[in-house]
């Protein structure tokens, strides 16, 4: 396959309605060569009716809702930009963004992939713009709130930290916009398919980082994210979903890392924070679910 200079960006869309539009219309915007990707899992509504007639968007049309990693994964073949950039069907970038992360990545060759300031609506970071991975220790500080008590026991959100005064290397970024590197791409692999909706992104973080990727984060880029708009006709499913993901997750990699019992004792507390949150879901249904 013959890489070319330029951007192959994948979108994973699933009733994503206008902002399908607004997301695929920003990318074509760009001052960067783009191909865009539009993979639709099956969407109920006009989501691909209203996108724009240009020779540089291609849709692939699934039958059913596949999860977004095997989505994803679909689209790979086709693409042949020198890096990628996956991107949620609700984010909105804007123009000069794409050769923006192409101008910082080129500066730093050890860079697997980078990512934005992802911001709500309003302008304010969101909360996995800036991450650590959650291990079983920091779930457990995360679930008993340890981190109010005690500063040192310090939650893997970092959005309440002071934004850095240029790109850093961290444990995670958020996984609604994510600039990849062919090469590296191609040494880790794509995403892990098992994972259906939510944490194949952490996996991937896990699994660039032991192949010697770096991941930055890069402040001064902003990225629009309407959080959770593709989800909400399905609240308990997609907690369904997350949950069920992050225990994948645990067992995949920190199955030898942590003592049994503390393994156990994080999976039973996600499972019972799935069952609060789904009934919380069910007596509240407008209440955000994070």
């Amino acid at each position: 396959m013959t890489v070319e200079r330029m951007i192959s960006v994948i979108i994973v869309n699933f009733n994503g309605g206008k902002l399908l539009t607004d997301c695929v219309s920003s990318v074509l915007d760009s001052t960067f060569p783009v191909i865009v990707h539009v993979v639709d899992n099956a969407s109920q509504d006009n989501s691909l009716d209203t996108l724009p007639q240009d020779k540089r968007l291609h849709i692939i049309k699934n039958t059913e809702n596949l999860g977004f990693a095997r989505a994803t994964n679909l689209a790979l073949p086709a693409t042949t930009g020198e890096y990628l950039l996956f991107l949620n069907p609700d984010c909105v970038i804007q123009p000069d963004t794409l050769a923006r992360f192409v101008s910082v990545m080129d500066k730093n060759l050890q860079a697997g992939m980078a990512g934005a300031l992802v911001q709500n609506p309003d302008g304010s970071e969101q909360a996995g713009s800036r991450r650590r991975v959650p291990t079983p220790w920091r779930t457990i500080v995360r679930i008993l709130h340890l981190d109010k008590v005690h500063p040192r026991c310090k939650n893997f959100v970092l959005s309440q930290n002071p934004l850095p005064d240029k790109p850093i290397d961290i444990e995670g970024i958020s996984g609604a916009c994510m600039f990849v590197r062919r090469s590296a791409l191609d040494v880790v692999g794509p995403m892990d398919e098992e994972y259906f909706l939510h944490c194949e992104d952490l996996d991937w973080f896990m699994r660039f980082r032991a192949q010697h990727f770096s991941i930055l984060f890069i402040p001064d880029i902003q990225v629009l994210h309407v959080k959770g708009v593709c989800s909400r006709q399905q609240p308990i499913r997609v907690l369904w979903y997350k949950h069920k993901g992050m225990i994948r997750f645990y067992r995949k990699f920190f199955k030898h890392q942590y003592p049994a019992p503390l393994l156990w004792t994080v999976i039973i507390a996600v499972w019972i924070r799935f069952i609060l949150l789904a009934l919380k879901s069910m007596i509240h249904p407008s209440s955000p679910s994070n």
